[in-house]
């Protein structure tokens, strides 16, 4: 599989999946990735935005992700987690757009 990489490689890979499995659930959701800052080189913090609603972030480890990234099962989870907190903003924005 493909494991490793280096952090910015990891850090495009780690955007791309995060998007494809958001979008899945409303291709209107946008991801944000911070990797500056104190986070360079050892972490990845990323929230879904949908019109102004924003989810709580997910911190992930670089050596986490790296070391995973070609595992179906941990890939199979953030999927999971990444579309559970699109479909939860996809509930707050729905409340104040009922007609």
């Amino acid at each position: 599989m493909f494991s490793g990489g280096s952090y910015d490689e990891v850090a495009r890979w780690l955007r791309v999946f995060l998007v494809s499995h958001a979008k899945r659930e409303d291709p209107r959701i946008e991801v944000v990735l911070d990797r500056d800052g104190a986070l360079e080189g050892r972490a990845y913090r990323a929230w879904l935005r949908f019109g102004e609603e924003v989810s709580e972030p997910m911190e992930l480890d670089f050596k986490d992700v790296a070391d995973h990234r070609g595992a179906l099962a941990w890939c199979g989870a953030l999927a999971g987690r990444t579309r559970a907190q699109a479909r939860s903003l996809l509930g707050a924005g729905s409340a104040g757009d009922a007609r």
